[in-house]
């Protein structure tokens, strides 16, 4: 894999996001395999597509690239904040690649992949509205909330310039793909408990570590008023899917997966 963008393609762009675009679609296009079913090769899709930037020929999965020069941080700056929940809403939401590059060297730090099904409304952010005085007057956009993302539906592409396997990489997604649903309900109350697991220190947890995050999950589902029976129907998920164990009299231990801290 090469880790570097054709400059050449710049050539021409007087906008910096347009050529930053063209770069880093461009690098994709020739790189990047299918981290779902394996295939060598994605396609780019037709331009201004309305849901994403590339397909697999062979699974039809779809791909949003995401591009940043320089680390990324807690939150990810994107577009509007209703065409963003709409797409992750969708029948048809993508995956998403996320990609850091050097400005300086023209070449690609680190990549990562964020499956579809880990994208709830929770992790996105909804901006101020753009001031009276602005050139689109009460436009607004979002942040996509990274830390919000249980490490589980962060898999390492490229990892401070070095390229994973692309087996581990295919193994990792699999894993992450079995708390795939297509009901949003299930989808953000799974997400929810996997987040308050991670955020649990200790490998083994009791459901009275659980409970105190009673509010955090009240906050995010204000019209639930059964949130201990919830806890303990999606850790049995959890367990049943094979991310924790249930060791009796309400502990619990989780199963070792690949850890990433943002």
């Amino acid at each position: 894999m090469n880790l570097y963008f054709d400059v050449t393609l710049a050539e021409g762009y007087n906008s910096a996001s347009q050529s930053t675009r063209r770069l880093t679609e461009n690098w994709v296009g020739k790189n990047m395999f299918c981290p779902r079913c394996g295939n060598e090769v994605i396609n780019h899709m037709k331009n201004n597509s309305p849901v994403g930037d590339f397909i697999c020929p062979r699974c039809d999965n779809q791909y949003e690239l995401k591009s940043k020069g320089g680390k990324y941080g807690k939150k990810v700056i994107d577009g509007a904040y209703e065409t963003m929940i709409k797409r992750i809403t969708g029948s048809e939401n993508p995956d998403f690649f996320f990609i850091s590059y050097s400005s300086k060297e023209y070449k690609v730090n680190d990549m990562f992949l964020v499956p579809k099904h880990f994208f709830t409304p929770n992790i996105v952010e909804k901006r101020n509205p753009l001031s009276p005085k602005a050139k689109r007057a009460g436009w607004v956009g979002c942040n996509i909330l990274l830390d919000q993302i249980p490490r589980e539906g962060i898999i390492d592409i490229i990892s401070n310039g070095i390229v994973n396997d692309s087996i581990t990489v295919l193994a990792k997604t699999n894993r992450a793909q079995s708390l795939e649903t297509s009901d949003l309900s299930a989808r953000g109350w799974l997400m929810d408990i996997l987040l308050c697991v991670n955020k649990i220190n200790t490998d083994e947890f009791s459901l009275s570590d659980m409970y105190a995050f009673e509010p955090f999950l009240f906050a995010r589902h204000p019209h639930n008023n059964n949130i201990k029976p919830k806890i303990r129907q999606q850790l049995q998920m959890l367990r049943e899917k094979g991310f924790i164990e249930f060791l009796g009299n309400g502990k619990y231990r989780k199963v070792p997966v690949f850890r990433r801290e943002l």
